[in-house]
Parts: C-alpha cells; structure tokens; sequence
C-alpha cells in the first residue's frame, strides 16, 4: 500500500474522537491499574486513618495541619460502602485524576481549544508522571485540582453560554476546591484578576443575570463550606470560635498555622525549588511551554519590526520605519484573527496568567513539597500546546517516551526508588517488619516514629496486639510482657537486648540531595542516588519466626 493510502487509512481509523477516548482508557489505566502496589506514603496513611475514625466514631474537626473536610468525609463514605483497605482509599483520588481528561475535551467543545491543542493536553495529562503519581495518591492536592479546572470549564461556559446553571457549577467547584486546602483562595483571586479585567475589556461578555447569579452562587458557597467545617453542625466554634474568640475560629487558626509553617520552612528549599522536578519528570512539557510563552509574548510580526527598527539604527541612526513597513506591520498585528483563534489565544493568555501566578506563588511560600507542582503543572500543560507545528508535534512525541519511562519507574516499579517525588514514602520494607507483626502475639513499640502501622493495625487490631510507648523505655519495661517483638528507632535503641535477635529496616526513605549533590549529572541518568532514612531496630524474640513470609493480614 502506497504511504499516501496507508497514511488515509490511519487517519480514517484514528478519527479524533477515538484518539481522545483512547487516551481516556492509557489515563484509567495508569490510574488504576495495581492501586495497591506500594504501600501508602506516610501522608496517605494518616489521611486514610483519620478517614476511618471517622467512619467509626464519627469523630472529626478541622485542624490546618490536615487541610480540609473535603478527602475526610468522601473517603470515609467510600469505606462504608466499599471497606477500608489501601486499593478503596486511592479509589476517589484516581476517579478525580481521570475526569481532568474529560474536562479538557469540554474546553474543546466551548471552542476554547482546537482539536490538535486537545489531543496533546489531553495525553500529556494522562501521562505526566506527576499527574499520574499524585492521581494515585490519597492527599487533597488532586482533588484541589480537578475542582480547579472545574471551575476554568464552568466559567467558559457560562460567559459563552450565559445560562444560570453553570453559574452553580462554578459555585459547585469552588465550594469543593475550598473544603480542600488553604492555598485556594490565592488561586481563586489569581482567577478573578484575570477575569474581571478580560469582562471590562470585553474579551468575555457577562449575561443580564449576572448580579442574581453571583448572589446565589456567594450564598451556595458560604452555606456548604460552613456545614464541611463544622462537621454538620458538630463543630460549630470552627466557625465562631470558642465563646465567639476570633483567634479561635478555623480561618484564623489556618492562616495563623500557615503563616507560621512559611515563616519557619519546615521543609524549606530554595525559591528554584520545582525547577529541577521539572526537569526531572517533566521536561518536554517545561520546554515546550516555555517556546510557546515566548511565542505568545513575543509574536514573529513584533520581532521582525523590532529587527527592521534595529538595522534602521545601525545603519541610519534612527529607528524610522518605512511608511510601507508600517502599514504592511500594522495590518498584520491588527487583522482579526479567526473567532477560533482569537477564543484559543484568550485561553492561552489565561493560562500563561494561571501558569506564572501560580509557579510565583509556590516559589515564595517557605513550605516546599512535591505534590505542589500539579497546581502548577496543569497550565503549563495547556500552555504547552500554543501553536502546535511539525517540530513542536515531533519534539512532544519523543518527549511521550520520555514521559511514559518515567511514570513506569515512579508508579509501577515497586521498590524504594531513589527520587524526589516521594518525599517520605513508607519503605517496602515494612511489609517484612509486618508480616512478622501478622505472626506475633504481643508486640512493643516505643518509638515515636511509627506510622503508617496504626492504620494497618486499625481498630481493634491495635488494642489487642500493639503496646506503645512514645519514647524509648528501661530494658525491663519493654520486656515486662515477654514480647514476641520489640521496635525501636534506631537512634534510640539498644545495642542488645538479652534474648532477643536485632535486624534494622527502613520505616521511610527520601531522596538525599546532600549525599548526591557531587553527581548529579550521573544521577539524573542513572537514578541511583543515596537514600536517606528513618531506621527501626526489629528485636524479635530467640525461636520466633524471623523469616516468616509476610502474610495478607494487616496489608488490606
């Protein structure tokens, strides 16, 4: 078959619309295929426990430390109806991580995106090691996010639309982005800069009902975020504070704990910080939507004028353009574009506005975690797909490779990995630490160092066969009880124990940039980087089984 007729034949197989739902299933894939595979991050573990109390106890209340209502209550709803296990508590944050896809399309159908600018934002989505890894990960951040470009959609619709209902759609959004965390209500004003000063240029067009509309959608986003921090009602001094204290209330408390927690950069890093995670997992993406920055901002026509100006002064000493040069420059600057490219190119300098607020924002916030990169990832992606061309197009399609090697490493490779997206994963091994836990009868922990073992010890399991102390205890106290186990940090542990075998594993790791700073070069290629570590000293009783096989019981 001639390559003109194979080449039609591809086209005619892979219509747009079956390209686009084929990224939808390679996006459900990644997201959901072995959920379970490693075991929860310590964040996640602490999500899911406080999840669980509340299903069984019904007990919650706001604490900034722990973000919003929002994860708590769905993911407690999904363990009542599913049960409580690692596989049901990364089920919400996968489902959210995949209808991002989706929501792309719709920008589409507004007109907002072209069929080649979908199809490269959609896959990128749906590949991106961040966006994937973080897809499958129980923190609010994908949550957040998925709210965030909720509201990007509603918004669009509703200025070319002008139907009420997508007025509450926005007010649905922000209600669910806000119960989420406190960084949203910098995204929220970051919008609403951009888009009241595009309405008075009249770049969107408001509808007669607008004042009604924002009422009511005020109204809906007061009254809902009032019911998810006080608990339904069981909380209410979140919202009035302690004998109606303002310094008592949930607003103030978390803009007091943030303040504090920029202020001392727990975990600090340099205002660079996302810089080099960019180029680490993201570098097609970085690259791409840096060209199309400087293409936005600096069109060919501009250039070429700036270049005619310049070569006018070398040589004459003036900046004076010819009458036919600028009249051909200012035609070609001022014809309207096509209404399809005019409603793109508002959309792309929405997002270039979203992308660099956004990145600025992150950089000077003191705390500085990985999962903070997707608020800032989701418009580079968009911006990414300004003026797609045949080099951009080959460039993105070696860049899939890249991408799709790193979200298989990252995601699916289920080892302690040398990167610094994990920030401080619990350690595959623990599974060994408690599959010997599975086989003990009394177990003695007097660390302080211990998640995520109360949450796959959860309920009663705990109380039965765990005796914890917050510190470490006098020899004759850890063992008052003949134990079959007995765990300790390493820091803070004994040389020996009389009766007892000692073997130390990792409880967490980290990437180490202070123990591989000197190669850095031959890291980013090889990924073999040192790990540092949170260590447990595992004293197991003379004749216990040591090597037992981990069994299934407090992994779920």
């Amino acid at each position: 078959m001639p390559a003109a007729g194979f080449s039609g034949q591809i086209k005619k197989i892979l219509t747009f619309e079956r390209t686009f739902f084929l990224i939808l299933i390679i996006a459900f894939i990644l997201r959901f295929a072995f959920l379970d595979l490693k075991l929860l991050h310590h964040d996640e573990a602490i999500h899911a426990w406080f999840s669980y109390n509340l299903l069984t106890t019904g007990a919650w209340s706001y604490d900034p430390s722990y973000h919003g209502p929002f994860l708590y209550f769905v993911t407690a709803a999904m363990f009542a109806v599913l049960g409580a296990s690692d596989l049901v508590a990364r089920l919400l944050p996968s489902f959210f991580g995949l209808i991002l896809i989706p929501f792309v399309y719709w920008i589409y159908r507004l007109g907002y995106l072209d069929k080649k600018q979908t199809i490269l934002a959609a896959l990128f989505i749906a590949i991106s090691p961040d966006m994937v890894y973080f897809s499958r990960f129980l923190r609010h951040d994908i949550f957040m996010l998925t709210f965030t470009l909720l509201l990007v959609v509603a918004l669009l619709a509703y200025f070319e639309k002008g139907q009420s209902r997508y007025a509450v759609l926005a007010a649905i959004a922000t209600t669910g982005s806000l119960a989420c965390k406190e960084e949203m209500p910098v995204i929220l004003i970051i919008f609403a800069v951009y888009f009241i000063v595009a309405i008075r240029q009249k770049q969107f067009a408001l509808p007669p009902q607008w004042k009604t509309d924002l009422l009511f959608c005020a109204l809906f986003v007061v009254g809902i975020l009032a019911l998810l921090y006080s608990a339904f009602g069981a909380h209410v001094d979140t919202l009035i504070g302690k004998d109606f204290m303002l310094n008592t209330t949930g607003w103030y408390q978390a803009v007091e704990h943030w303040g504090a927690m920029h202020n001392q950069q727990r975990l600090g890093g340099p205002f660079y910080f996302y810089i080099p995670l960019y180029l680490l997992y993201e570098v097609p993406i970085f690259i791409l939507a840096i060209i199309a920055t400087l293409q936005f901002l600096f069109p060919v026509e501009r250039i070429r004028v700036f270049f005619r100006r310049l070569l006018n002064w070398i040589r004459y000493r003036t900046f004076t353009l010819s009458t036919a040069e600028l009249a051909g420059a200012s035609i070609r600057q001022l014809s309207v574009p096509r209404e399809g490219t005019r409603k793109t190119d508002e959309f792309i300098r929405f997002c270039i506005w979203w992308m660099f607020l956004t990145m600025a924002f992150y950089a000077w916030v003191g705390e500085k975690v990985p999962w903070l990169l997707i608020p800032q990832l989701l418009p580079m992606i968009f911006v990414a797909t300004y003026r797609l061309n045949l080099a951009k197009i080959a460039f993105a399609a070696i860049g899939v490779v890249f991408l799709i090697g790193m979200t298989w490493h990252i995601a699916f490779v289920p080892v302690d990995i040398s990167e610094p997206i994990v920030q401080v994963q619990n350690s595959e091994d623990m599974r060994t630490v408690m599959g010997l836990m599975d086989r003990a009868d009394r177990v003695v922990l007097a660390s302080t160092s211990y998640w995520p073992l109360p949450w796959y010890y959860r309920g009663d399991i705990w109380k039965e066969k765990i005796t914890l102390y917050g510190e470490r205890k006098d020899m004759d106290v850890l063992t008052a009880q003949n134990p079959e186990m007995i765990i300790l940090h390493d820091t803070e542990s004994y040389d020996m124990i009389e009766g007892y075998d000692k073997t130390t594993y990792k409880l967490c790791y980290w990437f180490s940039f202070y123990d591989n700073e000197h190669r850095l070069a031959e890291y980013y290629l090889l990924r073999d980087g040192k790990l540092g570590s949170i260590n447990l000293d595992v004293f197991t009783r003379n004749g216990f089984d040591a090597n037992a096989s981990r069994s299934t019981a407090a992994v779920t």
